[in-house]
């Protein structure tokens, strides 16, 4: 009945096959004595959180898809979403991908792929086709849950133009109207019975790939465990727990932190679960009045486009008197105009590889929290080392290594897991810090070749390749350029061959749109240069380039 990744022994084929990395024995052995790994599965864990509180509030606030209802409305769809998908062929193990907003049917669906015990893997919404078309070829997905549209985007039109190509891809259930020969998502929620429970499995096992972009130029998988995702959601939880008033999440639920803030640590906690499926600061304002809502949290340009909104009032200030924030980097400008306001900021680190590796709390000295990302969390081990794996000295700066109870698995390119993590357990995160003399962690700089905006991570390689084409480029380099409101933003910087202009922003964007690249991850700013920095071997040095950028 099930694909070949699927049901019995299924995920752990599939373990296999990607070469996924466990910690070692000895590691693992005190994760389990010491209780932060149990056998609770991730559908277990959402399954028993649904229904301790079930008549708390789920809302989505959308002009055009808007809820209202409860965790025991969405438990129930949850579980018939289940059912409805095991009519249809798909069972634990088996890889289900799903490309959706922020919408009721997201939740729907994480939940229910969970309880089913099936490998999740969640699409940025806004994501084109060149992303998702690796994500589903590169994951083996055996389906697909999508919308047919959202916004300005089709997303069946997309999905058309490669389908056929997909060897794995078995089913595709739309949000909407569905094409003649797919399954509509409301008819699986009227299906038959509903699953009776969540599917017993192993901890240890594959739960979620989610995909991240960094030094390849196509995005990586990132596997977690059961066990290491629901570690990271108690540890969360307790990192968060100074702040008590239900959150509005903007982050898309396709990626880690919409995944996290959206669905698993409020319901964790108890809280109601309020999404947008569009960040209109406008919307989100009235939102806290009406609900009585925190929002701001995430990456910085949450926080400031409600501070620069024009409806901003004294009333929400009240309500956001305890802001994390993460996942791009925070200008200081920005930290110390949050502090005149009365705002408590407090920053965190950690990647979808591994979550959460340090944090400060809101009762840390104002410059802990304001000018660094926190300090180790009680579970985590973390060494900063050298070029050639050694310690440093201590407050010298060195490449971040970290291991701990939620480090991921492994990628689905075995290759690349080979590459990040060590024989002892080590996640090379290629981003390189300090410690200041109090033991707080101060990020300075990354060796990986990444750009984050606004919390996502942008490819630089990906972009260079893709602009490498264009005519009169002799070599173009990518790097982060910091920004006010989003933290960094791609700079494409230009070495033309003789008697060639630089293409200038329209150019670009008319290049990457026809290449299907989605417009997240375009350039925002141009530079030409005559040579670039180098090293004795030839390669540029993007460390300097980020710098001058930095500098102005």
């Amino acid at each position: 009945m099930y694909s070949r990744y699927g049901s019995a022994g299924g995920t752990t084929d599939l373990a296999r096959r990607w070469g996924l990395k466990e910690p070692p024995t000895d590691l693992a052995k005190e994760y389990l004595e010491k209780g932060w790994w149990g056998s609770e599965t991730l559908g277990q864990l959402v399954d028993r959180c649904l229904l301790s509180n079930p008549s708390r509030t789920v809302r989505i606030w959308s002009q055009g898809h808007p809820y209202t209802g409860t965790a025991g409305d969405l438990h129930k769809s949850a579980r018939q979403l289940a059912a409805g998908l095991m009519s249809e062929g798909i069972g634990p193990g088996d890889i289900v991908a799903f490309q959706l907003p922020n919408w009721i049917e997201a939740a729907i669906t994480f939940y229910g792929l969970a309880m089913l015990g099936a490998v999740l893997v969640p699409i940025v919404h806004f994501y084109g086709p060149k992303e998702v078309r690796f994500i589903l070829d590169q994951s083996g997905a055996k389906a697909l849950i999508t919308a047919d549209r959202f916004a300005k985007r089709d997303y069946l039109e997309g999905l058309e133009e490669f389908r056929a190509d997909l060897a794995n891809l078995e089913r595709v259930i739309v949000v909407g109207d569905p094409p003649a020969g797919d399954v509509a998502f409301d008819h699986l929620l009227d299906s038959g019975s509903p699953l009776a429970s969540p599917t017993a499995l192993d901890s240890s096992l594959p739960a979620l790939v989610a995909y991240t972009s960094g030094t390849t130029a196509d995005p990586k998988g990132v596997v977690h465990a059961h066990r290491t995702l629901c570690f990271e959601i108690d540890q969360l939880s307790t990192l968060q727990n100074e702040r008590t008033r239900a959150n509005l999440t903007g982050a898309p639920v396709g990626h880690g932190i919409g995944m996290l803030s959206g669905l698993l640590v409020p319901l964790y906690r108890g809280l109601p679960l309020h999404l947008t499926d569009v960040w209109d600061p406008k919307t989100v304002l009235a939102a806290m009045l009406e609900a009585d809502l925190a929002a701001g949290t995430g990456s910085t340009y949450f926080l400031t486009s409600l501070l620069d909104a024009d409806e901003f009032r004294p009333e929400h200030l009240e309500k956001m008197r305890m802001v994390g924030l993460g996942g791009s980097p925070i200008p200081t400008a920005v930290a110390e105009r949050a502090e005149r306001l009365g705002i408590s900021l407090v920053r965190s680190y950690g990647s979808t590889e591994h979550p959460s590796v340090t944090g400060s709390r809101h009762s840390a000295p104002a410059s802990k929290r304001l000018f660094t990302d926190g300090k180790i969390l009680d579970e985590i081990e973390l060494r900063i080392v050298d070029d050639d794996g050694h310690d440093v000295a201590a407050g010298e700066a060195g490449e971040i290594f970290s291991r701990g109870p939620d480090r991921f698995i492994g990628y689905t390119d075995p290759k690349l897991t080979q590459e990040a993590i060590d024989d002892d357990g080590w996640y090379h995160t290629g981003d390189v810090g300090r410690f200041d003399p109090d033991g707080y962690l101060i990020v300075t700089d990354r060796k990986k070749d990444i750009i984050i905006r606004g919390g996502e991570n942008i490819s630089a390689a990906e972009v260079e390749g893709l602009l490498s084409q264009m005519d009169g480029v002799a070599e173009v380099v990518v790097v982060a350029a910091p920004d006010a409101r989003l933290g960094e933003h791609g700079c494409a910087i230009f070495r033309m061959r003789e008697g060639s202009p630089a293409p200038d922003l329209a150019e670009i964007r008319r290049h990457l749109e026809a290449a299907g690249l989605t417009r997240q991850k375009w350039p925002e700013e141009i530079r030409a240069v005559d040579e670039f920095p180098r090293t004795p071997s030839g390669k540029v040095k993007k460390v300097v380039l980020r710098d001058q950028l930095r500098a102005g």
